[in-house]
This record gives C-alpha cells, sequence and structure tokens, in this order.
C-alpha cells in the first residue's frame, strides 16, 4: 500500500522562513539602512530579494502540483 503524504501549508514549511529572511536582508541593504552601500550592492540585493520570492513561489507551486 502507498504512504499518502500530506502538503504542509507553506506558511509552516523552512523553505518559507529561509526566504522571508532572505527577503528581509536583501530589503534592509537596499533600504540603505547601511549607509556605505553602493549603488550595485543596493541594486544587487533587491534582484536576491526578488529571485528568492520567485524560487519560494515556484518550488511550492511544484509540490503542490505533484501532490
Amino acid at each position: 500500500m502507498k504512504k499518502t503524504e500530506t502538503v504542509k501549508p507553506g506558511w509552516k514549511t523552512s523553505e518559507l522562513w529561509l526566504s522571508v529572511a532572505a527577503m528581509v536582508i536583501g530589503a534592509v541593504v537596499a533600504s540603505d539602512v547601511f549607509s556605505e552601500g553602493s549603488t550595485g550592492m543596493k541594486i544587487t540585493a533587491l534582484i536576491s530579494s526578488a529571485l528568492v520570492a520567485m524560487g519560494y513561489t515556484g518550488a511550492r507551486m511544484n509540490i503542490k502540483k505533484d501532490g
């Protein structure tokens, strides 16, 4: 008999909390809290925050699609 696994709600997953932490760190760097940062660093932080958010969404969508 095949074991049926249930999919946890997104807010209960480690992927969510790691993604939230990365987004918050990127947003803090990009928001000029650290005044010594260059424009390039700010742009990089914003891009990385967006990529993390998209990666999390894609991962959850694949899990739910397969489940």
